[in-house]
């Protein structure tokens, strides 16, 4: 569906033939697939014919999901995971031997990093950071010869980190491994990292994609050739597997996504303007804002800069939980990309486990405030965290 636009594609790619026919994609809450005989189960067992085995492996309601986010990040294919860090997970454990290494910028989410830095120490594999991620040279320093693949989040949460995904793209392929991006904030519906040379693309589906909060889920999006090696090999054994409604309430998502981002732009660079002309704000991280170094890369590489932005307030730890605690209308919670605006004191929760060390070389001091805006009034959302920041005068 290449030659559609992307709110057709939305509405109608991936789709498949369902019998009777229906508006919406038919939910199959089904575990097992009856086979017509013992020679037809064989055939579908070893992929030498289309059909359907477990529903651990794969469902009819979850392969349009898949399929449609494949059209939408310009990929040949994408498997379904349970969660955005399943879908991590289980890429990353596929292309990760013993004794071999990754290289990824320290401006992730605090799951993510928790997972590079302790889970697969564990596991006998080795992170380099970089953390000074916008220098090309430090991410050339940070390669070796056991490098597997390269990791960006970009933006990033919380910091709004914008990487120069061309660049890395060149990177990679100057080192032959494959660049993997996290399109999580920015969707298919502002950025699309394959374009940009990245070879592939995960996302938590938890977040924007599904839109309300009511759907855990992830997906990696790659060529054929990787999602049948993933769907042959790991999603059978490890069993990381995306619910049938899950994928259904992600597919309604789907359906308005641009529309929504849209919006969440629209209101995210309001309040941006807002908290950087505010007296009690040091710093604002949002790419929209003429004064962000991010800037011109972001117009270069995003159709929008998305919901999501930070800020920093002139006081102390204390100062950012009162303002958080003072919210009246806002939501305060571990979350993001919903249609309800979301504030989170990242450095005592979603990034707490990195410890105080790594928090401030990824930019993420006691006093940094992150909000996921959402769909509300904009003067609505100003007007909440104005009087929440009055409480600290």
């Amino acid at each position: 569906m290449k030659k559609h636009g992307f709110d057709t594609k939305a509405l109608h790619g991936g789709q498949s033939d369902f019998q009777p026919d229906s508006m919406s994609v038919p939910i199959y809450q089904s575990v097992a697939y009856p086979y017509s005989d013992a020679k037809e189960a064989a055939a579908i067992f070893r992929a030498e014919k289309p059909g359907y085995t477990y529903g651990r492996w794969s469902n009819p309601t979850v392969e349009v999901f898949e399929n449609r986010m494949a059209v939408l990040e310009n990929t040949e294919a994408a498997i379904a995971t349970s969660s955005g860090m399943a879908a991590i997970f289980m890429l990353a454990h596929h292309l990760l031997d013993q004794g071999d290494e990754l290289t990824a910028s320290n401006r992730v989410y605090g799951g993510t990093f928790a997972l590079f830095d302790a889970g697969f120490k564990r596991m006998g594999a080795k992170v380099n950071w970089v953390t000074t991620p916008e220098s090309l040279d430090a991410w050339s320093e940070a390669i070796t010869p056991k490098t597997k693949f390269l990791f960006v989040e970009s933006p990033s949460n919380p910091g709004l980190f914008i990487a120069d995904i061309p660049a890395l793209a060149a990177l990679a392929k100057e080192n032959n491994v494959p660049l993997i991006a996290d399109n999580t904030i920015c969707t298919p519906a502002l950025q699309s990292p394959v374009d940009l040379g990245a070879d592939i693309v995960v996302h938590s589906t938890t977040k924007y994609i599904c839109g309300n909060a009511s759907s855990m889920g992830g997906i990696i999006c790659g060529s054929k050739e990787l999602i049948d090696a993933l769907r042959l090999g790991p999603m059978r054994y490890l069993g990381p597997s995306q619910a049938p409604f899950n994928a259904w309430l992600n597919l309604i998502g789907i359906e308005h996504l641009s529309l929504r981002m849209a919006r969440h732009c629209e209101n995210a660079i309001s309040l941006a303007n807002f908290l950087e002309s505010h007296p009690l704000v040091e710093s604002v991280n949002y790419p929209g804002l003429e004064s962000n170094p991010y800037f011109d890369l972001g117009r270069k590489q995003m159709k929008g800069c998305s919901s999501l932005l930070s800020f920093v307030i002139n006081g102390t730890s204390d100062d950012a939980v009162t303002v958080i605690d003072s919210l009246e209308l806002l939501v305060h919670a571990t979350h993001l990309g919903t249609c309800k605006t979301i504030v989170t004191h990242p450095a005592s929760t979603t990034h707490s486990a990195m410890g105080p060390e790594e928090m401030a070389k990824a930019g993420i001091p006691p006093t940094l405030i992150r909000v996921s805006v959402g769909l509300e009034d904009p003067a609505d959302i100003i007007g909440d965290i104005e009087q929440a920041l009055e409480r600290i005068t």
